[in-house]
């Protein structure tokens, strides 16, 4: 499979002023397969450690930092040979050795011509314990699930994948019932490489959501580590309130639908921690459509998102077959989907910050606004030919933005205060 990052990786290890290297990203995302395709392909020679119930290892780093010294005890210990221009040096599963975290400071003041990868895949949540983050000193990444074009890479579709990077491009009209078609696949499958590997062998839809369970099951084994007991219980609630919250019209994260009288205070830690492992993304309410959108940001409002369309609809227990034959049973979760499936591909595959906008007593919401160079964009989601968009023209009444996109399954168009971009275009905006 062909993920983009892999280009952003050789750009890395071409730069003069490389640092080493800490790639972010959820479990199961594929990080420990990039890296050592990375190596593979690039380097004469991988070195790959994974500190998962590698104490012998681990205890290397805890004596000091002199990279030295770590590099001929990895040499010893690992009975391999490190050279500095040949060799790819991995660090994995680093949440469970912090002072490999630290570690990285000193490779990059003492030891900067070595290649260093560092990666974990709760290290967002284990970074909370004390230890020094080396700030200024590492380059960082991050890998998301397998965007759109990525999964139709996977499918063999590589002139199509190519094709939505420029919505203008009128052979993107001629092929809409294909791209649909693959839209509907995406929202079923998700991202999740291994998911996606097994869809693409066998056409197994029973296969995939088995698979999906066990991914799901696998992140809620992790729920128990690097937090106190107390939270557990919670987290739970807000992971397995995350259809719910979307499923309705109002996407805005309502603590009372956890619980009858829950309160923010009480859930922060809990939403804090899914963020931090990578499991949810927070998409913040802005207070006005101001530049920069960052300096409007309203705490107090947001939206949450699950890390994979795939995942959302495996928690959601949501028919496969309704999904795929777009039947009534998936009406009311159809817009659930279709804006996750946005979100996702404007956070893997394009270079905005997606925040959303409403007004006052809520009686309108625009689904997303991004910041485009000059320009304030408002982004309304359709899930599918429905090419009513209130909410978008009002915001646009009021704000006169020079530039407004709905997207949905529709063919790409152009209107006097307004352009429809196909769903499946969405990382060319």
């Amino acid at each position: 499979m062909e993920r983009f990052l892999l280009a952003d990786l050789i750009r890395w290890k071409e730069s003069k002023r490389r640092k080493p290297l800490l790639l972010w990203g959820a479990r199961q995302v594929g990080k420990t397969w990039l890296m050592k395709e990375f190596g593979k392909t690039c380097y004469k020679n991988t070195v790959y450690i994974s500190f998962y119930n590698n104490r012998k290892i681990a205890e290397i780093f805890e004596r000091d930092y002199d990279t030295k010294r770590i590099l001929n005890a990895l040499e010893i210990e690992l009975h391999v040979s490190i050279e500095p221009e040949d060799t790819l040096i991995i660090f994995d599963e680093v949440q469970s050795a912090l002072r490999v975290v630290e570690s990285l400071k000193y490779f990059c003041e003492d030891a900067c011509e070595y290649s260093v990868i560092a990666a974990g895949s709760l290290l967002g949540v284990a970074l909370h314990e004390e230890i020094s983050f080396p700030v200024g000193k590492v380059d960082e990444l991050r890998l998301y699930p397998m965007n759109f074009r990525e999964f139709l890479m996977a499918c063999g579709e590589k002139k199509l994948a190519e094709y939505c990077k420029d919505y203008r491009n009128p052979e993107i009209n001629d092929f809409s019932d294909t791209y649909r078609q693959y839209l509907k696949e995406y929202l079923c499958v998700g991202g999740m490489p291994e998911v996606v590997k097994y869809y693409i062998e066998n056409h197994d839809l029973q296969e995939v959501r088995e698979t999906q369970k066990l991914i799901l099951q696998q992140y809620e084994g992790d729920f128990g580590k690097h937090i106190p007991p107390t939270e557990l219980p919670r987290i739970r609630m807000v992971w397995n309130s995350l259809p719910l919250q979307l499923a309705k019209e109002n996407k805005k994260f309502f603590f009372g639908q956890i619980k009858k009288g829950a309160r923010q205070k009480d859930f922060e830690i809990a939403i804090q921690w899914l963020v931090d492992s990578g499991l949810v993304y927070k998409v913040n309410k802005v207070s006005k459509p101001g530049m920069p959108l960052k300096s409007y940001i309203d705490y107090s409002a947001f939206k949450l998102f699950i890390l994979d369309t795939g995942l959302l609809a495996a928690l959601g227990e949501m028919d496969t077959e309704s999904i795929l034959k777009d039947n009534a049973l998936f009406a009311e979760f159809k817009g659930a989907l279709s804006e996750q499936y946005v979100l996702q591909q404007l956070i893997s595959d394009t270079v905005y910050t997606p925040y959303y906008y409403s007004g006052e007593k809520s009686v309108y919401e625009v689904d997303f606004l991004i910041q485009k160079k000059m320009n304030i964009v408002p982004l309304e989601v359709k899930a599918e030919d429905n090419l009513k968009a209130k909410s978008l023209k009002f915001y646009c009444e009021k704000f006169k933005p020079t530039e407004a996109i709905r997207t949905s399954t529709a063919n790409y168009r152009e209107q006097e205060w307004m352009k429809n971009v196909p769903l499946w275009a969405v990382s060319g905006i």
